[in-house]
């Protein structure tokens, strides 16, 4: 088992609400089984350039409040080629680096994967508010953004409900509509769009006219950025002319990403951390951190990887080859699972939201 003096940490791709408490909780984890650690800036560009510094107790004080993240993020085209991997694991010798915790999306799984191969044992944490990651139920940042999206559109509401107006609300999410099923629900929109499900116009419109019909004056329509930039504003001409309500598009991009993170997001990320720097230090490694059904679980790369690409029919020749049957069939019962809960959670808004 390789022993470990000193590991690093770092955060990359979209920042979310919660990588600090991750952070927070690897540094102090590790410390107090006597494994110095380092902060590794700006994600892989950072570990390619040398950003790097030790981390203390006192470093990570006051940041599990913060959301974005304090060790910064960037997108690093030049990590996913051999060479840019080659000077990562120059660096790691040059710096004592025995090991890293990885905090981000798929794409930083991947990196995490290279270097796991290249002999720096690497541990991924999932941190991103679009929840699209197939092999965990929950990722760091997500309920914050789904919280924050709750919050902007009570706002909104209250002005349609004094001017009797209808709002179109885009909410982030990629091409998964986690964030605008939930939020619609707990924010009772009238209508939710998203690519998973298919979505009618027509259907939208007929809703707005029934419910106005009932006495209603506000509604809300949420609109998942994963069905195309087009088409929120396209939607909200075509409410107003075929129904005369008064109709407004908004676009919460990216403010979706800030905030400080909420407490269930907080422990998610404190649980994760700690777990991922105690898996690393029993010599495991080339794992994501997962909730499943509320118990953190560690989870083969490779397989989450798959797994998500089989998910979003993303899958490439060869992708199952190193899989046993048992592997695959594992997979299409987590893609089941998830796709039937969140169908359900659809199916509970067309009900109740009118």
């Amino acid at each position: 088992m390789k022993e470990f003096k000193r590991i690093g940490v770092l955060t990359s791709g979209g920042d979310a609400p919660g990588m600090n408490a991750a952070v927070r909780a690897v540094v102090r984890t590790a410390l107090s089984h006597g494994v110095e650690v380092m902060g590794i800036y700006r994600g892989y560009s950072g570990l390619i350039e040398g950003d790097i510094r030790k981390l203390e107790f006192r470093d990570v004080s006051n940041i599990i409040n913060k959301g974005g993240t304090v060790l910064y993020s960037d997108r690093c085209p030049e990590f996913k080629t051999p060479e840019g991997q080659a000077q990562g694991v120059k660096t790691c010798r040059e710096f004592g680096i025995d090991g890293i915790v990885a905090i981000g999306g798929d794409g930083t799984f991947q990196g995490a994967t290279k270097l796991t191969a290249l002999g720096i044992p690497c541990i991924g944490i999932p941190g991103t508010i679009d929840n699209d990651i197939t092999s965990t139920d929950s990722t760091i940042g997500f309920d914050t953004a789904m919280n924050t999206v709750v919050e902007l559109v009570d706002k909104l509401r209250d002005t349609c409900e004094s001017h009797a107006r209808c709002n179109v609300v885009e909410v982030m999410g990629r091409g998964a509509g986690d964030i605008a099923i939930s939020a619609g629900i707990a924010s009772g929109a009238t209508a939710i769009v998203v690519p998973e499900f298919h979505y009618d116009d027509d259907a939208i419109i007929g809703q707005i006219k029934t419910s106005r019909a009932m006495g209603k004056r506000n509604f809300i329509i949420i609109v998942s950025e994963g069905v195309g930039s087009d088409y929120g504003p396209a939607l909200t001409a075509k409410i107003q002319k075929e129904t005369g309500v008064e109709t407004k598009f908004a676009r919460l991009a990216h403010v979706v990403r800030g905030g400080n993170p909420t407490l269930k997001d907080r422990v998610l990320a404190t649980t994760m951390g700690a777990i991922a720097v105690e898996e690393l230090l029993k010599g495991h490694s080339n794992l994501v951190m997962c909730d499943k059904l509320g118990k953190i679980v560690p989870v083969d790369i490779n397989y989450a990887l798959i797994l998500d690409r089989m998910y979003k029919d993303k899958l490439q020749d060869g992708d199952l080859d190193r899989f046993t049957e048992e592997d695959i069939e594992n997979m299409k019962r987590d893609i089941k699972n998830r796709q039937a809960a969140l169908a359900r959670l659809y199916g509970i808004s067309k009900t109740i939201n009118l």
